[in-house]
């Protein structure tokens, strides 16, 4: 009997940390050396601006044991390069100051939460006030129904800048270019921002996943 307990006993302990050691969903994204940009390629190709109002950045963050976030990023701005209709290239800006949180109230820690992610243990805001994303490729997929296409550009974040190949639903239409991500995860770890991380020995109920889940939406036009 006293077995029989132990074992359900171990049983729940397992399962309660495994339901709360969930990692954001999504492909995991690794980051690679930066590559080259086809600025060749896209000298020629019509530049259409992205509309900062309309486009958008979703992250989620979670710990390892019990508390998950969620929030947003405003674009600062950005184009795309479109040539034959298709997706060559371009870039955006990511405005790092408008790091908002959006499951927490005013007065009820998110002030504190927003303040934390861009301070020098994560984000480093005030060194780094905006983070860049270039496109190098665009590549046409059939292997995932999520997405068109898979994107590789150099993501720069904290003043570091790697490579990473992103999936997303490209779109022309009635002269605007969309493209859409289902949610993806990065490792913050590799830009830097390493606090909370389980590789620095923090205690478990205190350390925070490296990845955070991202999904984009840009919207451009001429």
């Amino acid at each position: 009997m006293k077995l029989t307990l132990h074992f359900f006993l171990v049983l729940a302990i397992a399962s309660f940390f495994t339901a709360c050691n969930d990692a954001p969903a999504g492909e995991k994204v690794e980051a690679g050396e930066k590559v080259e940009t086809t600025e060749a390629t896209t000298a020629e190709a019509a530049s259409y601006a992205v509309n900062t109002d309309n486009s958008k950045i979703n992250w989620v963050g979670t710990k390892l044991v019990g508390k998950k976030h969620v929030g947003h990023i405003t674009l600062k701005e950005g184009s795309l390069k479109v040539a034959n209709d298709q997706l060559v290239g371009g870039t955006f800006v990511i405005d790092m100051s408008t790091i908002t949180t959006t499951d927490l109230a005013a007065g009820d820690g998110k002030e504190d939460l927003e303040g934390h992610l861009m301070s020098g243990d994560f984000f480093d805001v005030a060194n780094f006030p905006t983070a860049t994303f270039e496109i190098a490729e665009v590549e046409a997929t059939t292997d995932n129904a999520e997405a068109t296409h898979n994107i590789t550009g150099n993501l720069t974040l904290r003043g570091e800048t790697k490579s990473v190949t992103i999936p997303a639903k490209v779109n022309m239409a009635d002269g605007k270019v969309s493209a859409s991500t289902p949610q993806f995860v990065i490792d913050r770890t590799q830009w830097g921002a390493s606090y909370g991380s389980s590789a620095l020995g923090v205690a478990q109920d205190k350390v925070i996943n490296d990845e955070i889940g991202l999904t984009i939406e840009l919207i451009a036009g001429k």
